[in-house]
């Protein structure tokens, strides 16, 4: 999926109440999940032992953290997304995240980003973009949050 190009702030404004995008698919593999509990200091079991996971997680196998689906909000904004125009973006925070459902190694994820709604300031526009993370084959998404991007001229 070739992202959608976003020439201005009036063109993203333009957008707002709006879906903007659905990414392409991406594989969580046990080796990502791994070096995610490494980097975190994060190794629970659920995650890591594959073999205990086996045996007694009511999934069967090891899950994705849930921060690990969280962190590839930005992955996805940049599939969805091309920014023309802007000098710079921050990340200003979450203003709301549940995980639904489980992540379990191997399985394939995307996102649903929208835009809910954009605010002036100066230099700038703050936008809350709407994510929903979905797992091939699940009716409950694994991620939704909403989160606030400021997007400076």
């Amino acid at each position: 999926m070739a992202a959608r190009v976003i020439e201005s702030i009036a063109a993203l404004k333009e957008l707002a109440g709006r879906e903007i995008a659905v990414t392409d698919w991406l594989t969580i593999t046990q080796e990502r999940i791994a070096k995610f509990a490494e980097v975190t200091q994060d190794p629970q079991w659920i995650h890591v032992d594959t073999e205990r996971a086996k045996r007694e997680s009511p999934y069967g196998t090891t899950i994705a953290h849930g921060f690990l689906t969280l962190s590839l909000m930005s992955y996805f904004l940049g599939q969805a997304i091309q920014f023309r125009g802007l000098r710079l973006s921050v990340n200003y925070g979450l203003n709301r995240v549940r995980f639904p459902a489980a992540v379990p190694a191997g399985s394939r994820i995307r996102a649903r980003v929208g835009l809910n709604s954009t605010k002036d300031f100066p230099g700038g526009c703050e936008a809350i973009l709407s994510f929903t993370i979905e797992r091939e084959g699940s009716d409950k998404p694994c991620c939704a949050a909403e989160w606030v991007v400021r997007f400076y001229i």
